[in-house]
């Protein structure tokens, strides 16, 4: 698993420093809400668990599943394969996703929620690859901004694989092409 990755993007430690400061910024913006964090399943679970520990006010959890990915490329078309089963009317929704791409899952999902009455929505983002951007849409919150490489590990992967890398690493090229 680990010969696959060209290189460490970002390291255990990086993750933890950028979990820490992700937490104190939504603790203070959400101190008094009526919080409800929403996974992006399935690679975002990791980051938010991390992220989760950092939160120091009330807050209740939920997880969504939603692709519009297969293998390597967005097809473009969102596809829902698991809703949440907590009603978010008049709640203050934070979507933890693991990588904002090209945008496309997210600026469906927000329309979504919002149209569920919702009281905010706002999305936390572990990395920013603003390269691939195809939809208008932008993270409230953000971990870090990465380059326009294919990026495995923490939760995200390559056809379901290497999510349980602890850090973030570039998947070597000759593993996806042919």
């Amino acid at each position: 698993m680990e010969r696959d990755v060209k290189d460490i993007l970002i390291s255990e430690q990086e993750i933890k420093q950028i979990c820490k400061r992700l937490g104190e910024e939504i603790t203070r913006d959400y101190k008094g809400k009526n919080l409800l964090v929403v996974s992006v399943l399935k690679g975002a679970v990791i980051f938010m668990a991390d992220l989760l520990r950092e939160i120091k006010c009330d807050c209740i959890i939920d997880f969504i599943a939603v692709s519009s990915y297969s293998g390597t490329k967005t097809t473009g078309v969102v596809k829902f394969k698991k809703d949440l089963d907590i009603d978010p009317d008049g709640m203050d929704i934070l979507i933890v996703e693991d990588i904002l791409d090209s945008g496309v899952t997210l600026s469906y999902l927000s329309k979504v929620l919002m149209g569920r009455n919702a009281n905010s929505i706002k999305i936390c983002t572990l990395l920013d690859k603003p390269a691939n951007r195809k939809a208008d849409i932008k993270a409230d919150y953000v971990g870090t901004v990465v380059p326009d490489e294919f990026i495995i590990g923490y939760g995200l992967d390559y056809n379901e694989k290497y999510r349980n890398l602890p850090y973030i690493g570039i998947l070597d090229s000759s593993v996806y092409e042919n």
